[in-house]
C-alpha cells in the first residue's frame, strides 16, 4: 500500500470535531466514515488523529501531530486511531496528550462513538485483535477532494508478508467488500455529482479472494463499468503488478473510461532484493507489464513505489533499481528511504548505513524529477481535458498536475485547457472559456 499524503491537516471545519489524517488514501476514506459516526453521535470538542505506520518516520509524524493537536486544542479530547495505534496502542495511550486509543476495527463502527460515556469511559484503549476480523462492510460517504473525485474502499487488509512491511498487523488479513455493495456506492457518488471514482484498498488486486467463487478485480471493474454507465472516469489506486488478471489488463488497455494511469507497488528493481523482500514478481515481470500496457494503450502513465537502501542492498543492486525506472518508463516515483520496523524480518537483516540510504533515496528522487519532466513535456503546447480540483489545480487523466492561471472553471468538473508551459513539478494551463463540461 502506498502512502499518498501525510500532512496531518484538519479535514473538517464544520464542527468542533477535527480529523487529522496521515498516510494513505484508504485512511482518508475511513476518516470520512469516522466523521459521519462522530457527527451522528454528537461528539463535541474532540480531535481524531488517524495515524499511519508504514515507516518509522510515519509513526514519528503521528506523535508530532498529536502533540501539536494538544497545543492547538488544549481542552479537546484527543482520540488516536489508525495503523500505528492498532500496532502499538500502549505507547500511544501513555502519551499525556491522548484521551482515547481506538483500533482500526473499532474506528469503523458507529457504536464506538455512540453513547455519552465514550469519552468518560475509564478504559483508555479500545483495540481488539485485527486478525480476528473476517469481514469488511461498505460505508457510504459523499466523497473526498471536494467534488473532484470520490474514493471507494473495496478491500482492506493483506494476506502477504513482505519482509519490510508492518501494515498487515495494523490492517489484518485481506477482506473484500461484495461487488453489489461497491456498485451501489459508485452509483450514489455519481448521483451526487462526482466525475471520477477511485477504487482503493490495502492490497487492491487481492479483492474477491475471500468472496464466494473468488472473483478477480477485473470482474469487479467490468461490473462497475457495465452497471454504472454514467460513470465518466474510473481510477485504480496502488496495485500489485503480479496480480493483474487478464480481464483487468484488457480493461486497463482498452476501456476509455479507465484513467490511463496506474500506480504500481514495485519496491525494487533488483531480483535479489525482491526475493529478500518476499515480493512475488521479478524485475523482468515489472518491465514486461509496463511494456505490454504501453503497447496496448500508448500514453499510459505509471507511478511506482520504490524503497531505497533495503537491508543488504549493494551499489550494484541499487543501480539495477535506478535503471528500472527508465526500463519501465515510470513517470511518478514515490520513494521511501528504508527504515527498520520492529517486528518485521527485514529489521533483523544487515542494515545499510543511514547516510547511504539517504543518498540513494536522493538519487531516486532526482531520477523521478527527470522522468516527471519528460511526462510533462509531452503535454506542453497542447490542448487537453483536465479534472478541476480546488485551489486552482487540475489533473489530466494520466495524473499530470496542472496549475491553472487566470480564472478557474468550477471545481469537480472537467474542462479544456491550453497547456502553455511547465515548472519542475506541474503544467501551467489556461482554461478555454465555454468549454467546461
Amino acid at each position: 500500500m502506498s502512502p499518498a499524503m501525510a500532512d496531518g491537516a484538519p479535514s473538517s471545519a464544520k464542527s468542533s470535531v477535527d480529523i487529522l489524517t496521515l498516510g494513505c488514501r484508504l485512511n482518508s476514506y475511513e476518516s470520512e466514515v469516522m466523521r459521519g459516526h462522530a457527527e451522528a453521535a454528537g461528539l463535541q470538542d474532540a480531535v481524531i488523529v488517524n495515524t499511519c505506520a508504514v515507516t518509522a518516520e510515519a509513526v514519528r509524524q503521528a506523535r508530532q501531530t498529536i502533540r501539536r493537536a494538544r497545543r492547538e486544542r488544549p481542552t479537546a479530547s484527543i482520540i488516536v486511531t489508525g495503523c500505528a495505534a492498532q500496532i502499538d496502542p500502549t505507547s500511544f495511550a501513555e502519551m499525556p496528550e491522548v484521551t482515547r486509543v481506538i483500533g482500526n476495527g473499532e474506528k469503523m463502527k458507529a457504536e464506538t462513538f455512540a453513547g455519552l460515556d465514550f469519552l468518560a469511559d475509564t478504559a483508555r484503549v479500545r483495540v481488539n485483535d485485527i486478525m480476528a476480523v473476517r469481514e469488511v462492510a461498505a460505508h457510504l460517504v459523499d466523497g473526498l477532494d471536494g467534488r473532484a473525485r470520490a474514493f471507494v474502499q473495496v478491500q482492506t487488509g493483506c494476506d502477504h508478508r513482505c519482509t519490510f512491511c508492518i501494515i498487515p498487523y495494523g490492517r489484518g488479513n485481506s477482506r473484500s467488500v461484495p461487488a453489489g455493495e461497491v456498485v451501489d456506492q459508485v452509483k450514489r457518488l455519481i448521483a451526487t455529482g462526482h466525475y471520477e471514482i477511485v477504487l482503493t484498498g490495502v492490497d487492491l488486486t487481492s479483492w474477491g479472494a475471500d468472496l464466494p467463487n473468488a472473483p478477480k478485480l477485473g470482474n469487479l471493474v467490468a461490473r462497475i463499468l457495465k452497471l454504472a454507465p454514467d460513470l465518466k472516469q474510473l481510477r485504480l489506486s496502488s496495485i500489485d503488478a503480479i496480480e493483474i488478471d487478464e480481464p483487468l489488463f484488457e480493461a486497463l488497455a482498452h476501456e476509455p473510461r479507465i484513467a490511463p494511469h496506474l500506480h504500481l507497488s514495485f519496491q525494487s528493481g533488483d531480483d535479489m532484493i525482491l526475493k529478500r523482500m518476499k515480493r512475488r514478481h521479478s524485475r523482468q515481470d515489472a518491465i514486461d507489464l509496463c511494456m505490454r500496457l504501453r503497447a496496448a494503450r500508448p500514453g499510459m502513465a505509471f507511478g511506482a513505489d520504490l524503497i531505497a537502501g533495503f537491508p543488504t542492498e549493494t551499489d550494484e543492486m541499487f543501480a539495477n533499481t535506478l535503471a528500472s525506472v527508465d526500463a519501465c518508463g515510470i513517470d511518478y516515483l514515490h520513494v521511501f528511504p528504508y527504515s527498520p520496523r520492529p517486528g518485521t524480518p527485514a529489521a533483523k537483516m544487515p542494515q545499510v548505513a543511514r547516510d547511504v540510504v539517504k543518498a540513494r533515496a536522493a538519487r531516486l528522487r532526482l531520477k523521478g524529477a527527470e522522468r516527471l519532466a519528460q511526462r510533462l513535456d509531452l503535454h506542453v503546447g497542447k490542448t487537453a481535458m483536465a479534472l478541476v480540483e480546488a485551489g486552482n489545480r487540475a489533473r489530466l487523466p494520466d495524473f499530470s498536475p496542472v496549475r491553472i492561471e487566470g480564472a478557474a472553471p468550477e471545481a469537480g468538473r472537467p474542462a479544456l485547457f491550453h497547456l502553455v508551459s511547465r515548472t519542475a513539478s506541474e503544467l501551467v494551463g489556461h482554461s478555454i472559456d465555454g468549454l467546461a463540461l
